[in-house]
């Protein structure tokens, strides 16, 4: 194990089952404390308690990432009862849907993956900034998981099936992101790539984070890939026949298969090890898994990475998540 800094304590979303569950495991191993954030609080414990994870040092708080007001309830929980400084912050929790015919929609009205996976996160990240600010860790960060299909500079994101990651001129967003609009661009319902770029989405605000916070608040983000977790859960969506080929494809064929386990360690590297502290960094294991392979600093494509972008991004996020006005953190 590399060396690590201080424990602290870690928000992570998402850890009723695969990857953030292993990451949970990983670094309450490392004596951090962790506080999971999930529909079903029991269920979180129930399956940290399957991997004989240390309830002592396990919080579980109820947080529905699809629902606005469900965030914030959450995080009033958080800072009124848990009664523990916040050190980090992982944003896993993720839902994939794309066998949807018609889009799916939260309970403020917009379709259900941009939701989840980025905008429910989005207020989260922007909720709990000041107290990632107030900690006194060494080593304060937010940790946002990536994804290949939404990096167009790696092979995984120029699939054009069903199409690549792409906000367009952010046009949905701009016009309030409800019915019948269901795509940040606008443009007609496809489910597989309302996945894509709201994984997009999540890289973006990495990016964007960085710019606007790292200098006048020390704390670094980052994003991760951390290899092909084919047999995820966030793939029980799809078609049964897929979830049997496409690890096997990943292990026999193209070398990039990962084991929930193994990334899972990888996130809690991000969170905990000294070799991670740099900020604005999209870490990558790359395609192709060897045994002794590192970390590298992997580039993002310019839709990642387009400053003009992140800031409409940034400023129509704020809208639909009802921050602007009301004491957000608007940089």
């Amino acid at each position: 194990m590399a060396d690590t800094a201080s424990p602290g304590t870690v928000l992570i979303t998402g850890t009723t089952s695969g990857v953030g569950l292993q990451a949970s495991r990983a670094l309450v191993e490392r004596g951090w404390t962790v506080i999971t954030a999930n529909r079903d609080p029991v269920r979180a414990a129930a399956a940290a308690e399957g991997l004989g994870v240390a309830s002592d040092r396990l919080h579980h708080l109820r947080m529905d990432l699809g629902d606005l007001d469900s965030v914030r309830s959450g995080v009033e929980t958080l800072i009124a009862s848990v009664g523990l400084s916040l050190d980090a912050l992982v944003i896993n929790a993720a839902v994939y849907k794309p066998s949807l015919k018609e889009p799916e929609r939260s309970p403020q009205g917009y379709e259900i993956s941009m939701a989840t996976n980025h905008l429910g996160h989005f207020l989260l990240i922007q909720m709990l900034l000041p107290e990632l600010q107030n900690s006194s860790h060494p080593s304060r960060r937010v940790v946002i998981l990536g994804t290949v299909t939404a990096n167009s500079k790696e092979l995984g994101g120029k699939i054009p099936i069903p199409a690549p990651a792409d906000l367009g001129d952010l046009s949905g967003f701009a016009a309030g992101f409800k019915a019948p609009i269901a795509m940040a661009n606008g443009k007609a319902f496809k489910p597989g790539k309302a996945y894509k770029d709201s994984k997009l989405c999540n890289m973006i605000t990495t990016q964007e984070l960085h710019r606007r916070l790292h200098g006048s608040t020390g704390i670094v983000f980052s994003s991760l890939y951390p290899g092909c977790v084919a047999d995820s859960p966030l793939f029980r969506n799809t078609p049964r026949l897929f979830q049997k080929i496409f690890p096997w494809f990943q292990k026999k064929i193209t070398g990039g298969y990962v084991s929930q386990a193994l990334a899972g360690e990888r996130v809690a590297q991000v969170v905990a090890d000294p070799a991670f502290a740099a900020s604005g960094v999209h870490w990558s294991w790359g395609n192709r898994q060897s045994k002794e392979g590192k970390q590298f600093s992997q580039e993002l494509s310019d839709k990642a990475s387009n400053p003009a972008t992140a800031a409409k991004l940034w400023e129509t996020s704020l809208q639909l998540v009802g921050l602007r006005g009301d004491g957000g953190i608007h940089r």
